[in-house]
């Protein structure tokens, strides 16, 4: 008998999650509670006897609403950072006493980036970061004379979530003590901030499941946060990320590794490890510098793209993995010995590529689709700011509009398969060409050995 699920999706990492449940062998009938009408999980939900429900901010209240108008309903499944930070897993147990994969509200650790830095600071001192918090409107003097204590070389990040978008590095934003304050004031103005000493070091993502008890890492990712190659313009929400076909990426050691997953264990303890912490509470951006890991932030979160590399090499079932959760028994996640690249594809005006663009919104994946006619099970495409109009025409919305992935025996091989794909999309789109590209990865491998030369 198949068993009902709710899946609540905001982007590609959601319709990931929907792909990885129709992939199990469980018989899920698979309903989605979507900000737009995605092509993909409307589809997918269809396909499964399920339902698509467009709830267009996500609320607690409307996701609540459409839930419990499903019978039987097995788990719900939740990836976005918003309807976790306000609350939906705990509407949704506390009322229908449906288990959530997401952790419960008091966990929702990206809620302050304050709270994360006293957290590391009491479970993992070593990898935390000199900073300091502003409240809104406190004397320009105070934050002045912190940036100078730094020699400002600093990072400005509005204490409260922004999805990594209000965050301002010096070097890259700005350059200049006057265009530090400037960005300060203007940030200052919205809420509190938090002032972070800028460390030097090369960037990776780590994630981990969770049953409440059990934490299980995944491999080590990249992202690319900058919109433009060679890492410059404003943050992102991600233009594409990879993972190489070990636990590690090619700049790591298997030893920055363990350090990661010890790190976060220590974390894990500290939060007090209970069955609030499920799902896949810990998305941790680590810095990789001549004194160890260093924490940049933490979210309780898969990560987007991220999550995309792991679930497309997974070798347990992704149904297997839920059910773990829910039930407390989560164990070892197996990965195939293989490597992915995502690539995003997104709208002129995003990233402030091409502000006032007005052009056609409208996307076709029709020679993306006839290359794929034999499922390649190396490539998978995923919609995300993208939603099917009443003429069942694809259109791009304001954010990443479809992510490739391409999976390979080498990093090489998965991004040439990424790539490949994308350039198959018919629409007015652009991307980063230096998604995993061997010159980029190359200057980290060298910028790592640089920096543990320094120890």
């Amino acid at each position: 008998m198949k068993e009902n699920v709710l899946v609540v999706s905001y982007g590609s990492r959601e319709a990931a999650m929907v792909d990885a449940l129709y992939r199990s062998a469980a018989d899920f009938c698979i309903h989605v509670a979507d900000k737009q009408r995605n092509p993909f999980n409307y589809e997918t939900a269809q396909k499964t006897g399920g339902r698509h429900q467009v709830v267009p901010d996500l609320s607690v209240e409307g996701i609540y609403d459409f839930a419990k108008e499903i019978e039987r309903l097995r788990f719900v499944l939740c990836g976005s950072e918003g309807p976790i930070i306000n609350g939906l897993t705990d509407r949704i147990e506390d009322s229908l006493g449906v288990p959530v994969i997401a952790p419960r509200q008091e966990y929702a650790i990206e809620s302050s980036k304050l709270r994360q830095r006293e957290l590391v600071g009491e479970a993992a001192p070593e990898a935390n970061i000199a900073y300091s918090v502003f409240r809104r409107n406190c004397p320009a003097g105070q934050a002045r004379e912190f940036m100078r204590s730094l020699g400002y070389n600093i990072v400005i990040k509005p204490v409260n979530p922004t999805a990594g978008k209000g965050v301002v590095v010096s070097g890259d934003h700005f350059d200049t003590e006057e265009e530090a304050h400037r960005l300060f004031a203007e940030r200052i103005a919205d809420g509190d901030v938090i002032v972070e000493e800028k460390v030097d070091g090369e960037e990776s993502s780590f994630m981990a499941f969770c049953d409440g008890t059990n934490i299980v890492p995944v491999r080590a990712t990249r992202d690319y946060k900058r919109a433009f190659d060679d890492d410059k313009g404003p943050n992102t929400g991600g233009m594409g990320s990879y993972m190489d076909a070990n636990d590690w990426l090619p700049f790591m050691t298997e030893a920055d590794y363990v350090a990661e997953s010890g790190i976060v264990q220590r974390i894990f303890e500290k939060m007090g490890g209970n069955y609030g912490l499920k799902g896949m509470p810990f998305y941790v951006a680590f810095m990789h510098t001549k004194d160890g890991p260093k924490i940049l932030e933490i979210n309780s979160r898969p990560g987007d793209p991220e999550f995309m590399n792991v679930s497309s090499a997974l070798e347990t079932d992704f149904g297997e993995i839920c059910y773990g959760i829910v039930e407390g028994n989560l164990r070892e996640i197996k990965i195939r010995p293989v490597a992915s690249v995502v690539t995003y594809l997104v709208p002129q005006t995003y990233g402030g590529k091409t502000p006032d663009w007005d052009g056609d919104r409208k996307v076709s994946t029709r020679k993306l689709r006839e290359m794929m006619l034999d499922r390649d099970e190396n490539l998978r495409v995923y919609p995300g700011s993208m939603e099917m109009g009443d003429d069942v025409r694809f259109y791009m919305m304001k954010s990443r509009t479809l992510a490739l992935v391409g999976i390979g025996e080498t990093i090489e091989e998965a991004r040439k398969r990424s790539v490949g794909a994308a350039d198959l999309v018919e629409g007015d789109l652009w991307r980063r060409t230096d998604i995993a590209s061997p010159e980029h990865i190359q200057k980290s491998i060298e910028h790592a050995r640089e920096l543990r030369a320094r120890k």
